[in-house]
Formats: C-alpha cells, structure tokens, sequence
C-alpha cells in the first residue's frame, strides 16, 4: 500500500495551526495522558524517625509543619486520597473529552467545517460513555493483573521482613519476583499493540457511531489490514513525542536543576541546607507549569491530529470524504 506518511504529518500541522480551539483540547487531553510525578524524600539523618537530632538544620516553622503531619496522619491521608480521586475522575473526564475533540475537530477542519470550542465540546458528550467504556475494557485487565501481582510481592515481602526470613514468603517472594519481572516485559509489547488498536477503536466510536466491542472489533481489523503503515507511523510520531518532549523539559532543567544542585551540595558539604534554593526551585515549577502544559497540548493535539488523518486515509477511499453518523444525544 502506498501511504503518504509526509502529507499527514504535513496536514496535522496545518490543521493544528489554522485551528488553535484544538490546542485547548490538546491540553485537556493530556490531562488523562503522561504526566510526571514529584518525589519528595526528607532524610532525618538518623534512625528513630523522630523530627529531632538529624533535623536540627530545619528551619522552626519545617520542623512544626512535620509534626502536625505526623500528629493527623491518619486524616490527611484520608484527605489526600478523597482529593486525588476527585483529581483523578476530573482528570478522566477532560481528558477523554480532549481526545474526542481532538478527533471530531480534526475531522472537521479536513472537510473545511468550521471548529468552535463550544459547538465541538457539545458534539463530543454523546460520544463519551462509549469511549471511556473502551478505556475501562481495555485498561481495567492490565490493572488488575500489575496490581495483583505487586499486591502479591509486597505481601510477601512484608510477611518474610516480619518472620526475619525464616518463612515459606521469602521463597514464595523470590519466586515471584521474577515471574513478576517477566510479565512486565511481556505486557509492554502486549500494551503498545493494543494502544495501537484502541485508537483506532476510539476513532471508529467518534467518526463512525461504532459501539464499543464492534469499534474494538474495527480497531483490530484496520490494525491487521494496515500492520505496516500504522507501525511506520506509531514509530515516527513515537520519535516526534520523544524529541518534542525533552525540549519541552528542557525550562525546567535549565531554571530548576541549578536550585536543587546548590540544595544537595549544600546538604552533603554538612552546612545548613539551602532551604531558599529549595523553595525558588518549587516557584519556577509553579510558574513554568501553565507554559509547558500548554506546550504538551499543542503536542498531544498534532498527535492525535496525525492519528486521526491516518485512520481517514486507512479507512477511506482517496476520492470520497468519511461520513460520520451522529451520536444520538
């Protein structure tokens, strides 16, 4: 099959260009796509986990700050975790409405229709439910196969720490762990594959009114019929993601790496830590935050855009442009 791999990397920008609204939707489908998580580890310096001795470098009001967190642990765990799937359901949301946007604004603007946020976001609900059921379908067996396993191996873990290694649970933890191990690289090449097939999916639910078994059933047919093509194309946009990515960080490596460099220098050098690198570190991450999630919306924009051109041409012939059925509300 002759595909033109360079016209629709070439039309996705254009189409992302001439149509900024799909920039706005780009950002919330990154919502619910990547993302990056902060560490952060306080070593007291000593081993009874108190706040004294290996603390007294801290400052009077850090050395407050942990013992009210150490004095209500248990509510401010039962906060956080309330909060974060709040976080978590909003995040959900938005980000599916994103990537449905994403796909039905890609699709309007390659038929030369106009593409308004409000009428586009209206457009996407009915396709909602469909799309994050094939989300769920699809995720849910991965999830419970990873969690169950690390669920196993801290189990097991936990149970030879506290017999001191005189139990069966060490020899059942070591012979998990590389079962655990194997599954692991096994299920990244499984799970590439099926992200493959599950947009498509996700495209054939928006531009064809497909159910959500009979879009899976769509996605894998048009993966199977057109391996090649969607191989190549997963590969190139994998690589733009790549590049794209490390000079998107590249802001936060140049303001807050030096911070956190003279924080740690500080620390191992035996002197009082640096605690005003620490905090100007955390303020450049909040002030550079809005920029490069705006930059990852443009990004996750031109790549779903690209996706989308892609099951067009895949599924479409050359001379006729792709109906799609409407949602019924």
């Amino acid at each position: 099959m002759n595909f033109n791999f360079g016209e629709i990397l070439t039309r996705a920008w254009q189409i992302i260009w001439k149509r900024r609204v799909l920039w706005i939707f780009g950002m919330l489908a990154s919502c619910s796509r990547g993302g990056s998580n902060v560490n952060w580890n306080f070593n007291s310096g000593g081993g009874n986990g108190g706040f004294n001795g290996g603390n007294a470098n801290l400052p009077p009001q850090v050395v407050q700050f942990l013992h009210f967190m150490a004095q209500n642990a248990a509510s401010i765990i039962a906060i956080t975790i309330a909060i974060v799937c709040v976080v978590w359901i909003v995040a959900i949301f938005i980000g599916t409405i994103g990537r449905i946007g994403l796909i039905r604004g890609t699709w309007l603007a390659e038929n030369e229709e106009s593409v308004a946020f409000g009428h586009l976001f209206s457009e996407s609900m009915p396709y909602f439910w469909r799309v994050f059921g094939l989300s769920i379908l699809v995720g849910l067996p991965f999830l419970v196969v990873i969690g169950g396993m690390i669920a196993g191996l801290v189990a097991l873990g936990l149970g030879a720490s506290l017999s001191h290694g005189n139990n069966v649970t060490l020899v059942g933890f070591f012979a998990l762990l590389p079962l655990f191990l194997i599954c692991m690289c096994l299920l990244i090449p499984i799970g590439i594959v099926i992200s493959l097939i599950v947009r498509q999916a996700e495209r054939a639910i928006v531009l064809e009114g497909a159910g959500v078994l009979p879009a899976l059933s769509r996605g894998w047919e048009i993966f199977r019929d057109n391996l090649g093509p969607i191989l190549v194309m997963a590969i190139i946009l994998a690589v733009i993601g790549l590049v794209a990515g490390f000079v998107i960080a590249i802001p936060i490596l140049i303001v807050v790496v030096p911070f956190t460099f003279a924080f740690v220098a500080g620390n191992l050098a035996g002197n009082r830590p640096n605690w005003n690198a620490m905090f100007a570190a955390l303020t450049c991450m909040c002030l550079l935050s809005p920029v490069l999630w705006f930059l990852r919306g443009v990004l996750v924009a031109y790549i779903e855009s690209a996706w989308t051109l892609t099951y067009m041409r895949l599924t479409k012939p050359q001379d006729s442009a792709p109906v799609i059925i409407e949602a019924n509300a």
